[in-house]
């Protein structure tokens, strides 16, 4: 289907897909509408009405493109002319290998952009239903918290319920409060810069109070229709961590290998990780420490983290509700919903998950628009690329059945012809992925 290129393209939702998806049409021409329902709408987790607001983490996760399937994919986005990679790039913060960002920065620095530009038109206000035949070409890029009238509008449509899952988010502190006679600077085996991580050490005794204090703790109440929704298991509270077994964190986010601490010379027992939240260092992140405790009990028991004694939280950790939909079954190889094909999804609503994969989501999206605009037909990346291998995933590769939300990863990618050996496959993936961008870039 063609529109004339005069048309808006108008994308429901101005979080990091839809910022991606705005971002890459108005490039190309195309104008744009944003609707965006923060500014006349509050949700549970955002803080500002800035487009694509960072509410978990501060982290674009690892930024190696050699080693690593997210950092293969912030890599294509760049060479795609990503506008949240090149914001995130501004908005840096130390962070070992991976890539974090001043997330006030970062979010502001979206809006400025998208508001200045001439093809993009920003309109504050919550859409409550189907997009209306005469807007022609959408993308719903509403993300894990779309709002209930539109979630049932969709439901109401394919027939297919939506599947719904918690995001728990991790505390801020500050960094004044922090006891640095007891925590100490290192990133994991040294990767990055020195003063990367702050680090809280752990002996048995500390560990095993602490693990007691969060599974007694109170925790924030669920609503009847909530009681029953899982778990991504890469968000888990800390505390259903620990409730899955006692060393389960000290395996996950406490593991203190690749640490030393420089007052025993030894090992921690287990280490809490601090992470630089922004651009100042004045406020730092507990790295892996989503939790659903009431604030009152974070407060507490989050104290007892030797170097964390007198802590000043700047945001305390909380819970949001993620709804996405059954991809594979409702969308076609190009993001279209197959019972109206004038609609294309993008984003943590499709069943992908992460910051750089919702905004990758919204990055194809808009590709397959433009393309269309253009009179050709939407051409998918190669499954070889960590594009291409995210949205094979998401609109086929998965089983709709037990379809989960998932972030990018080596093991989405199709299998090595011929197969090489195991200290030999990433690079040989990675080789392979840049080879076929490049060709695929050539046509679509």
């Amino acid at each position: 289907m063609s529109s004339p290129i005069s048309n808006p393209v108008h994308i429901i939702g101005g979080g990091l897909a839809g910022s991606e998806a705005a971002w890459q049409l108005a490039s190309a021409g195309i104008p744009v509408v944003i609707h965006e329902m923060r500014g006349v709408h509050a949700t549970e987790a955002h803080k500002t009405e800035d487009l694509a607001e960072l509410v978990c983490s501060n982290s674009f996760r690892s930024d190696d493109p050699d080693n690593n399937a997210v950092g293969l994919i912030h890599q294509e986005m760049r060479t795609l002319g990503s506008i949240i990679m090149a914001e995130a790039d501004k908005a840096r913060v130390p962070a070992g290998s991976a890539l974090a960002v001043d997330r006030d920065q970062f979010s502001a620095g979206v809006t400025e952009k998208l508001a200045a530009h001439p093809n993009v038109s920003i309109v504050r206000e919550m859409i409550t239903g189907l997009p209306p035949a005469d807007w022609g070409q959408t993308i719903i890029a509403t993300g894990p918290l779309t709002a209930t009238p539109l979630a049932e509008a969709i439901r109401g449509l394919t027939g297919e319920d939506a599947l719904a899952f918690f995001d728990a988010i991790a505390p801020v502190i500050h960094f004044d409060s922090i006891n640095l006679d007891v925590a100490w600077f290192q990133s994991r085996w040294d990767k990055g810069g020195a003063k990367d991580y702050l680090n809280c050490p752990m002996d048995k005794e500390q560990y095993e109070a602490f693990i007691d204090a969060m599974l007694a703790a109170e925790m924030a109440s669920f609503k009847d229709w909530e009681a029953n929704t899982p778990y991504f298991d890469g968000c888990m509270p800390i505390e259903v961590m620990a409730e899955r077994g006692r060393n389960t964190p000290r395996f996950g986010p406490m593991k203190p290998v690749g640490l030393t601490n420089p007052a025993t010379g030894r090992r921690a027992w287990a280490v809490v990780q601090l992470r630089q939240d922004n651009a100042l260092g004045t406020l730092w992140n507990m790295v892996g420490f989503q939790t659903k405790m009431k604030h009152a009990e974070q407060v507490r028991v989050f104290r007892m983290i030797p170097g964390l004694e007198n802590a000043q939280f700047a945001r305390l950790g909380g819970l949001h509700r993620n709804t996405f939909i059954k991809s594979p079954v409702l969308l076609d190889a190009t993001l279209r919903l197959n019972a109206m094909p004038n609609v294309r999804f993008a984003g943590q609503i499709t069943g992908c998950e992460g910051y750089v994969e919702s905004a990758a989501v919204g990055l194809m999206a808009a590709r397959f628009v433009l393309a269309e605009r253009l009179g050709k037909e939407p051409l998918p990346p190669p499954a070889t690329t960590a594009l291409g291998a995210l949205l094979s995933h998401i609109t086929g590769g998965a089983k709709a059945d037990s379809f989960q939300p998932m972030n990018v990863n080596f093991g989405l990618f199709p299998l090595l012809d011929p197969p090489v050996k195991k200290d030999q496959r990433k690079p040989a993936l990675v080789a392979r992925a840049r080879a076929d961008l490049a060709e695929w870039m050539a046509v679509a």
